[in-house]
């Protein structure tokens, strides 16, 4: 097989940024993807429907009149989201879930949730409303190895949410762990996950073994081979639950080489290409679509797009350097060879 053509995908996990920064990311989005999950951790964070709504018209103001490209947008959770704010969702056409930040777990998430007590109303309302709630599934407390804020967010707190509120939606949102891939499987219907490529691409070892590489620095931290081995499994798998989130997350090549390092990797130039690099080398192309353009849509209730994409084995170099504002950002596989090739339409 040295084409494939499928029904263009979602990416159901994506920083865009803002301002210049925006106008310099989107596009690489736009022509790989029909939809996105906006992330809301701007600064100021969106933390409302109106400022949600602004932020959509400015990430479309950034692309040609013509781009099918649908941004769907999501809220940020505070301690002080209120139940009418939520309600406020469920109305809207336009934003679809609430992200949940553990309060400095990640890049801008210093308003995040300091104790998940604090918004169990809203929580409670989302799950009547049937507004989903997307997880950054880490705990933060300080006695927690970094390595197992995962694996310890889910016994302390996913578990007991889930069983406190039974018919709360959740996607466990880059999932990095053997440990998470198994909770979600295990799970119900109303619990799903997004996979990212450089967490099915990377071990720990990328980023440790030969010397501290910053730019595969990024939270969820990357993992032991196994792990990575179970997301890979569980990718291929054709399971509902598993479907595509980039988390592509750019940032200026200084502020990820200066301590403190910014964590995030930018994929979105080479997303689906890479995903296709995973899929191919485990002899599961025919999986692809189910993940990448199927499993995502069914758990949002969404259409299933009319678009087309085409991918053709060709290999060609990924840049070493993207620009960024009025500096450049190094985006992943910098300088490597990707396998796979996205066909430009005419």
């Amino acid at each position: 097989m040295n084409t494939i053509t499928l029904p263009k995908p979602d990416d159901l996990h994506l920083h865009l940024r803002d301002g210049e920064e925006l106008s310099c990311v989107v596009g690489d989005s736009a022509r790989r993807f029909a939809r996105a999950i906006i992330m809301p951790n701007l600064t100021p964070p969106v933390v409302n429907v109106e400022q949600a709504l602004d932020y959509r018209r400015r990430i479309l103001a950034c692309l040609p009149d013509d781009t099918e490209f649908e941004p769907l947008m999501t809220l940020y959770l505070t301690d002080n989201t209120s139940k009418d704010e939520v309600q406020r969702v469920a109305d809207s056409a336009a934003v679809y879930a609430f992200k949940y930040y553990p309060a400095g777990a990640t890049t801008n998430s210093d308003s995040g949730v300091t104790d998940i007590n604090k918004v169990m109303p809203a929580l409670e309302q989302m799950a009547q409303c049937d507004v989903p709630l997307l997880l950054h599934g880490e705990v933060t407390a300080a006695e927690v190895d970094v390595f197992d804020r995962e694996k310890v967010f889910i016994e302390r707190i996913l578990a007991p949410l889930l069983e406190n509120i039974d018919t709360l939606r959740v996607v466990l949102e880059h999932v990095t762990t053997a440990d998470a891939v198994q909770f979600v499987t295990d799970g119900d219907d109303r619990i799903a996950a997004t996979i990212t490529p450089h967490h099915l691409m990377l071990n720990r070892n990328a980023m440790l073994a030969q010397g501290i590489n910053p730019h595969h620095y990024c939270l969820p931290l990357l993992k032991r081979e196994r792990h990575r081995q179970a997301l890979v499994t569980a990718a291929i798998s054709g399971n509902p639950k598993f479907f595509l989130g980039t988390d592509s997350a750019p940032h200026h090549a200084h502020a990820k080489a200066a301590p403190p390092c910014c964590a995030g990797i930018y994929n979105a130039h080479a997303a689906i290409e890479l995903y296709a690099s995973v899929f191919d080398a485990m002899d599961s192309l025919h999986t692809l679509e189910r993940f990448a353009a199927r499993n995502g849509a069914r758990f949002y209730g969404l259409p299933l797009t009319t678009q087309t994409i085409t991918l053709r084995r060709e290999p060609w170099r990924i840049p070493a350097t993207l620009r960024f504002a009025d500096t450049v950002l190094v985006p992943f596989q910098a300088a490597q060879t990707c396998p796979w090739k996205l066909v430009e339409a005419p």
